[in-house]
């Protein structure tokens, strides 16, 4: 195991962790109530004593099933290989959860 955290400073890590995302959580409910207000006012510029907000739309995003299209075309390994790109770079996900309380 690594040595450089010991156990304690790890949990408090997780904690830590755990504390920032509910806050960001919070932060995000917030933001969008907030949007959603500049939205239902039908401005589309407001001035504020130190900042200013632009609101555009609405617009409608189209989206294309390219997985879909491409089983229907059957394309060859060769030419999936070929377009296939690999990071070099290292990529991390780091979940946190919930402790399941302990009698």
């Amino acid at each position: 195991m690594n040595q450089l955290f010991s156990p304690d400073e790890l949990a408090d890590i997780v904690d830590t962790l755990a504390d920032i995302r509910a806050k960001i959580a919070d932060l995000k409910t917030s933001e969008d109530t907030y949007k959603a207000a500049l939205i239902a006012a039908e401005v589309r510029a407001v001035d504020g004593t130190l900042h200013s907000a632009t609101v555009t739309g609405p617009v409608y995003r189209q989206t294309i099933d390219w997985q879909t299209i491409a089983r229907k075309l059957e394309p060859s390994a060769q030419l999936l290989k070929a377009h296939t790109t690999i990071s070099h770079e290292p990529t991390y996900t780091v979940k946190v959860t919930a402790r399941k309380a302990t009698a």
